[in-house]
């Protein structure tokens, strides 16, 4: 049997076991595993890691537990930008929006600039426009909003209008991504985010900025992150773990470990990633309370995790 394996993310440092219910917990394994599923079904038929992870993040974006598409947080004047990108490890081609609202499916709407432009990266009306042009799903605001954004967003306005400063990383990131290698062994990444609670409106996070936060390349690996996207963009997360397998020949379990708890970990950077390589080896190292995370492999073996270490089945 050729080997395939694709994992899923649905943010780190989001998750407070005092407030996560056990029917809650429920349901993010279930959110988790639907992703997987979609994006098993392809490649189990031969499919592109591409198309699996765009499938697999376009059911995270439907899913409105996941700070992405349905369910995005809202920036400080109460609107949601939300930010996506993909990245094919074959070609090193790569797709970016930023800031946009409207499509149903931002991952969709960066597959589009990949696909349809000579760009990387679009912002504004005429991201919007490529999407359009694509025949993209459009969606109104009542499709976006969920209840619990919008009372996250009063607290933390509430909390900044009395000069509160709030650590909780829940209101500084929350993602959800997509990595996969394939039967023919090339690599994707897909990511899409909503980005931080209460944001300056035209804050641009990790996600979108290839290196950062996305990143996919058949040499090395394919990485999607979740965490503080300042940090993220300012140590070049996800390309550094590529760099350090690269050219310090180092295994992505040590690459990636490294960069999440040495170069973000002590930096102020909260988060996590997940990341697969040609091999179909699949990691996904955090560095703090926890991440909503999955993966499956060609023996149809789904796990799905939010605290314990990765490797541990908790389904």
């Amino acid at each position: 049997m050729t080997r395939f394996s694709l994992a899923v993310h649905g943010g780190a440092g989001t998750i407070n076991k005092a407030t996560l219910t056990p029917e809650l917990e429920v349901r993010y394994h279930e959110g988790l595993r639907t992703a997987l599923r979609a994006g098993h079904a392809i490649l189990k038929d031969g499919g592109s890691a591409m198309d699996a992870v765009t499938a697999a993040v376009c059911a995270l974006e439907d899913e409105p537990l996941f700070n992405a598409g349905r369910g995005a947080v809202f920036t400080s004047e109460g609107v949601q930008e939300m930010d996506a990108a993909v990245m094919d490890g074959k070609t090193r081609e790569a797709g970016a929006v930023g800031g946009i609202f409207g499509p149903r499916n931002p991952i969709l709407a960066a597959r589009a600039v990949m696909e349809s432009t000579e760009h990387v990266m679009l912002i504004g009306p005429n991201a919007l426009q490529v999407a359009r042009n694509a025949d993209l799903p459009f969606e109104e605001a009542p499709y976006f909003f969920t209840q619990s954004r919008w009372d996250a967003l009063q607290s933390t306005l509430a909390m900044r209008a009395t000069g509160q400063v709030d650590d909780d990383p829940a209101r500084r990131h929350g993602t959800v991504g997509a990595v996969a290698c394939d039967a023919q062994g090339n690599l994707a990444a897909a990511t899409s985010t909503g980005g931080m609670t209460a944001k300056a409106p035209g804050r641009i996070g990790d996600t979108p900025i290839i290196g950062a936060g996305t990143y996919a390349d058949n040499k090395t690996c394919a990485v999607s992150g979740t965490g503080h996207g300042e940090v993220f963009i300012r140590f070049t997360a996800a390309a550094e773990i590529a760099a350090r397998m690269r050219h310090a020949g180092e295994s992505l379990e040590t690459a990636a470990t490294h960069v999440v708890m040495e170069d973000l970990g002590k930096n102020d950077g909260s988060g996590g990633l997940i990341a697969v390589d040609a091999q179909g080896h699949i990691v996904m190292p955090f560095n703090c309370e926890g991440m909503y995370r999955g993966m499956v492999n060609e023996n149809a073996d789904f796990e799905t995790f939010i605290y314990s270490e990765a490797g541990q089945v908790e389904t």
